[in-house]
């Protein structure tokens, strides 16, 4: 099972204020330990809100709508992609990870298309295949 857990974004960090370097030190160590137990697949941190755009869809109309966004609870500051044998095993390696003050995350599952039964055709499994396969073979290039 992939999950994908979401660090949330705080006052801080959207304002652009990095962590102490013992903070840096200490997520290193707790993204090697997940590394070696091999779970961990991607881990990112991200820019500030004020570097990103958003796109909305109307119909046939695309709005690009420059941040920074106002509300930081509803932003995301990092992400982690995991891979556990169950849920309760991912939440219990991100209850080591190295924060403090509030910092709140977001384990949220991958679906995978089987999770979606007969609503997906036999053709886009098909393709969803390829691609991911593309996907794996520039990655190793």
């Amino acid at each position: 099972m992939r999950f994908m857990v979401i660090v949330k974004e705080d006052n801080d960090s959207e304002a652009g204020k990095l962590p102490p370097p013992e903070l840096f030190e200490a997520m290193g160590r707790f993204n090697e330990e997940m590394v070696k137990a091999g779970i961990m697949l991607m881990g990112e941190g991200l820019l500030p809100s004020k570097d990103g755009v958003r796109v909305k869809f109307e119909g046939e109309k695309r709005t690009v709508i420059d941040g920074p966004f106002a509300e930081t609870k509803e932003l995301i500051g990092g992400f982690w992609i995991l891979q556990c044998r169950s849920r309760e095993e991912c939440i219990e390696w991100l209850k080591r990870a190295p924060f403090d003050g509030g910092t709140e995350i977001e384990i949220r599952q991958i679906a995978e298309l089987e999770d979606y039964g007969d609503a997906v055709p036999q053709s886009v499994v098909e393709q969803e295949r390829r691609l991911r396969a593309e996907i794996e073979a520039r990655q190793q290039q």
